[in-house]
């Protein structure tokens, strides 16, 4: 959802700031294809690259914890106990709970490292490559969608204004909107109209900024 949402922010900012700018609608599909499908690439390794490094960090502590516990075993146990306590549970019901899940070293590690950190044992390198490959395609797949009108429009009329083209792509782009911030409300407490014209605000505003500056630009080239 939010690599998607990223994208069609990203698509509609390009086709704002081109029309700002007063570019052709070749020029656009140059500017726009390309941008996406670079900051898909860029969005896509990131995600891996992020994930894979926070990945290597809960596995060192991992490794730490794994360490104390073989050297230090009464000392960490002490502390899961007085962790219990500090919940509510009795000391009694603590200590015997404890000890128990101790004998499961595996399972204890990862007790403490959620306990003393909130980390979980993170998954293997073909879930995070996915991660990455996820935000790849959503990016590019919803960051395209804007453009289409400028790739299918020309083709059914030729004489079509850029004028019209981009207002039609506003429309596209804020039904996109909508409904992204429609979907995104089912991870939130947000009710789904609220969080679409939230997201259609946040959208529209960044290509308001780019519009202004494109507009800008071409102002002064021409001065």
């Amino acid at each position: 959802i939010f690599g998607g949402l990223d994208g069609i922010i990203n698509s509609f900012s390009i086709i704002s700031g081109a029309a700002g700018g007063n570019l052709s609608w070749q020029v656009l599909l140059i500017l726009g294809f390309s941008n996406i499908l670079a900051d898909a690439l860029s969005m896509g390794a990131g995600e891996f690259l992020s994930s894979q490094a926070h990945n290597d960090y809960i596995l060192a502590e991992k490794r730490r914890e794994e360490w104390e516990l073989h050297n230090h075993r009464d000392s960490e146990i002490n502390e899961m106990i007085e962790n219990f306590t500090k919940r509510g549970m009795s000391r009694e019901d603590a200590v015997d709970v404890v000890h128990k899940m101790a004998r499961y070293e595996d399972f204890f590690v990862n007790l403490m490292m959620n306990e003393e950190m909130g980390l979980q044992e993170p998954g293997n390198r073909e879930e995070v490559m996915k991660e990455g490959l996820l935000m790849f395609v959503s990016f590019a797949l919803f960051g395209f969608l804007p453009l289409l009108v400028y790739t299918i429009y020309p083709t059914i009329n030729p004489k079509i204004s850029n004028s019209t083209m981009f207002t039609i792509a506003c429309m596209v782009s804020i039904f996109l909107f909508f409904v992204m911030g429609a979907v995104k409300s089912k991870y939130s407490t947000r009710c789904w109209w609220a969080s679409g014209v939230e997201t259609v605000c946040l959208g529209c505003a960044c290509a308001a900024v780019a519009y202004e500056v494109g507009s800008l630009v071409n102002w002064l080239l021409q001065i």
